[in-house]
């Protein structure tokens, strides 16, 4: 795990660092970090405390959205100076999305209190996605469901106990995100909650399988399969799906 950047360069409005890999299973050539962040606490000046440029877009923006996108990018850039030895900020590029660093692959999340960053190399993976999701309850995902799983989704889900609804329907959504984050730039067609499914659930190593209902690619067709992992951290689940180079 990389060490835990010097928390006394941080604005009141983020910290503290959480730097210990949440997965049971590590990546070679791969790095994350993560870091916790109070919105009431976030002023504009916290930008040049943290010695990062805010992009002009997000300027006129709610407090909200420029920590989350601040927190996130101090992620990247810390991670990034971890693997690589340069500390570089990610810009924002095709798709909203963030524009890594000849030779890397990255993938950032965040929510709730939560921002994190994943970086790889590109000789070790082809691609990489991460998703944090507060956990839902049982109402909500109960009302959720629909969108977000498919009939074998839903018809195992009818199978489980209600305690592990919540779980089951965040564990879905967030996974089929982290595929997307992964994917998406290989394949460059966009996808959603139909066209990928949980076909394997190991609740007690906290790995599962994804497998592709919808051809994306030559080399992605249906019935493809993909590994991934997750962990729970602090009322959140950390998905995580990466493909080999």
């Amino acid at each position: 795990m990389p060490d835990a950047p010097r928390t006394a360069s941080l604005p009141a409005c983020l910290g503290p660092w959480l730097n210990a890999w949440p997965w049971a299973e590590a990546l070679p050539g791969a790095q994350w970090l993560a870091l916790r962040y109070a919105k009431s606490a976030f002023t504009f000046e916290a930008w040049s405390q943290a010695a990062v440029t805010p992009p002009d877009a997000l300027c006129r923006a709610a407090s909200k959205r420029q920590l989350e996108f601040l927190a996130g990018r101090l992620c990247a850039r810390e991670a990034l100076n971890a693997l690589t030895g340069e500390p570089h900020v990610p810009v924002i590029g095709a798709g909203k999305a963030p524009h890594w660093p000849a030779g890397t692959v990255g993938s950032i999340t965040h929510g709730g209190d939560l921002a994190a960053a994943l970086v790889a190399r590109v000789e070790c993976w082809r691609g990489i996605g991460q998703d944090a999701e507060a956990l839902l309850g049982e109402a909500r995902a109960e009302r959720l469901a629909p969108q977000i799983l498919t009939p074998a989704e839903r018809h195992w889900l009818i199978g489980l106990p209600a305690d592990q609804h919540g779980e089951f329907v965040t564990l879905a959504f967030s996974l089929k995100e982290s595929l997307f984050k992964a994917l998406f730039p290989l394949v460059g067609v966009r996808f959603y909650f139909q066209d990928a499914e949980l076909i394997v659930w190991n609740s007690e190593a906290q790995q599962v399988t994804l497998q592709l209902l919808t051809p994306l690619a030559p080399d992605w067709p249906d019935a493809s399969r993909l590994h991934g992992q997750y962990a729970l951290l602090d009322g959140y689940l950390i998905s995580m799906v990466a493909i080999p180079a």
